[in-house]
């Protein structure tokens, strides 16, 4: 009986009780009433008296043994069934089962979302520098050389000869694009700008714009209203009221901001809204002439318009 009994613990020992399926073998085999456990318990009587002693020690071990191997065994099922992995091969050679790491960036997930929905518009991506020059910034777009932009409270300057300025709009990339493209040209250019402004809960001095151009033959505003009324529609909703306000910038002539009505009060007046009902998102309006002149453009052939938002 001894040799048996060792038998049975080096089978107890090299068991792989990995699965449900395996341990439930394992307790019928073992310690089940019917089991090997049991068995051999019930055979002591036939040993005699005066090895009784050693044998029951030995039938102790092989219970204690089948009892740790099981609960064993049973733990390690119930921990992997908690994560997930009870299913998974043990082959430890095999690649790790795929996880994603992260998540995206509320600005990048805006970002792409606004990117989308132009680009099913046809709109192609373009993008420019980061650091500018007073050119491109400001003059071919129009920009008066006593405006206040050009001042140093309002634009950050890396250097001032030439002068080298952080952009403050995504606006320069237009230029670049007019320069070398002829029309049609129609992109949306994302990127950060720069702006010498006091750091609050509504303003920062680096921020993240989108700026759109499309530029042909006979492009009116209706064209612009048309593009952006689908823009806001598929971007905050069908039931979202629009509205444009005339304003003034530069390097568009007509020009219009654009309100959408308050998401968060649904129109009726909050905070965010400044109790209006009304949130300004973008400006926008009809390329200037001055504008496709200083791109290399010819005014009389061609017209277009542009729009800007914050991310």
């Amino acid at each position: 009986m001894e040799s048996e009994v060792n038998d049975l613990i080096k089978e107890i020992e090299s068991a792989k009780l990995e699965t449900a399926e395996a341990l439930e073998a394992f307790r019928l085999r073992f310690l089940s009433r019917n089991g090997l456990v049991q068995a051999f318990m019930g055979r002591l009587k036939e040993v005699a008296p005066e090895a009784r002693r050693a044998t029951g020690q030995l039938l102790n071990g092989l219970k204690v043994q089948a009892e740790s191997a099981f609960a064993a065994g049973k733990e390690t099922i119930e921990a992997c069934a908690d994560v997930g992995l009870a299913d998974f091969p043990s082959d430890a050679t095999l690649p790790p089962p795929p996880f994603s790491v992260g998540s995206a960036h509320p600005l990048s997930i805006v970002r792409n979302r606004i990117l989308e929905i132009f680009r099913r518009l046809g709109f192609g991506l373009a993008e420019g520098p980061e650091i500018e020059d007073d050119w491109h910034n400001f003059t071919a777009l129009n920009f008066p050389p006593d405006h206040p932009a050009r001042e140093m409270q309002d634009t950050f300057f890396v250097a001032r000869n030439p002068d080298i300025v952080l952009r403050t709009h995504t606006s320069p990339v237009q230029i670049r694009v007019l320069k070398h493209k002829q029309p049609p040209v129609r992109v949306i250019m994302p990127g950060r700008v720069y702006r010498n402004e006091a750091i609050t809960a509504r303003a920062h001095c680096l921020f993240h714009q989108i700026e759109g151009l499309y530029v042909d033959k006979n492009v009116s505003f209706r064209d612009l209203k048309d593009t952006l009324y689908f823009f806001v529609r598929e971007m905050f909703g069908q039931e979202t009221k629009i509205r444009f306000r005339a304003s003034y910038f530069p390097f568009t002539e007509p020009s219009a901001e654009m309100d959408i009505s308050c998401l968060i009060c649904k129109g009726k007046g909050c905070n965010v809204c400044k109790q209006t009902g009304w949130v300004e998102i973008l400006g926008s309006g009809m390329v200037h002439p001055n504008v496709l002149t200083a791109s290399g453009v010819d005014p009389d052939q061609y017209s277009g318009f542009a729009f800007g938002m914050g991310v």
